[in-house]
């Protein structure tokens, strides 16, 4: 095998044992969802329905990224150490 073709292979592996180990945690998608509804709207921020998404969410992980559910909405998804907020 060559040099390169191993050098390519460690990197990749690399990259995978970091995705796996920054996965976002579930309170992590919880408190970017309550900031993320708070900065939208301030009526929402009053009362308090970033937190309350956040709470009825549900967390799956893919094991190098993740993603959390609210019914049938997806609310967020997250990939190392990052969560985005989607918009609905």
């Amino acid at each position: 095998m060559s040099k390169k073709f191993l050098t390519t292979v460690a990197v990749l592996a690399g990259v995978l044992l970091l995705a796996v180990v920054l996965n976002p945690s579930p309170e992590r998608h919880r408190q970017r969802i309550r900031e993320a509804i708070g900065e939208r709207s301030q009526v929402a921020q009053v009362f308090g329905l970033g937190a309350l998404a956040a709470f009825a969410s549900n967390y799956h992980s893919v094991g190098v990224a993740s993603y959390t559910t609210a019914g049938d909405r997806t609310l967020s998804v997250g990939f190392l150490g990052m969560v985005f907020v989607l918009n609905h």
